[in-house]
């Protein structure tokens, strides 16, 4: 039996998302499936699409939401993302979910579950003032920081209360150890049935 799932992953910066990401993916031996990577791996290569979206990016525009299901659905056809995936920063309003919908349909599939990392606010900006100072980046402002908050707690509130509506979020405590936070991941998809890669082997 080999292990399938198909997850999105959703939480403020500075909540550890992208490394519980990269644990859970590893677990169900599943690709995870980020925008943002996808996006900056087409600039860095100079693709036709990074090209494209470098232009939007330049105008201080945000990539339209059809550009951006348009580059999910290509990866999520390719083969290591036939058993799942693990979706990172898509889709992050109603619009995007209704394109991934209609994706996964005509696929007859759908989304097992949405793993909501729950870090308060003072939390998230603790630990992005801490990354900052460590990295140096001199943009990370606590101004910025907040206003960056405000357009996540703004745009990701509506894409939860749709798949809170479908009983598949997963409200995950992300205050603890990676490790602590990595097993209550576990322990919540596995309560949905959802088996990694090592149990299923």
């Amino acid at each position: 039996m080999t292990a399938s799932a198909r997850l999105l992953i959703v939480g403020p910066q500075g909540s550890g998302k992208g490394t519980q990401g990269v644990r859970i993916a590893e677990s169900y031996g599943i690709p995870v499936v980020s925008t943002g990577d996808i996006f900056r791996a087409n600039i860095k290569e100079g693709t036709a699409l990074g090209q494209q979206v470098t232009a939007i990016l330049d105008k201080g525009d945000l990539v339209p939401d059809e550009l951006t299901s348009e580059i999910v659905r290509d990866r999520l056809s390719q083969e290591d993302a036939a058993n799942g995936f693990l979706l990172d920063g898509y889709p992050r309003n109603t619009a995007q979910v209704e394109h991934l919908d209609a994706f996964l349909e005509g696929r007859g599939e759908a989304l097992d579950a949405v793993i909501l990392l729950d870090v308060p606010r003072e939390e998230s900006i603790a630990r992005l003032a801490l990354r900052a100072a460590e990295q140096g980046r001199s943009d990370d402002t606590d101004e910025a920081i907040a206003h960056r908050l405000d357009i996540y707690e703004n745009e990701t509130a509506p894409i939860i209360e749709v798949y809170s509506a479908r009983g598949i979020v997963d409200r995950i405590d992300g205050v603890g150890s990676l490790e602590e936070i990595t097993e209550r991941i576990a322990a919540a998809l596995s309560a949905r049935g959802l088996r990694s890669a090592a149990s299923a082997a």
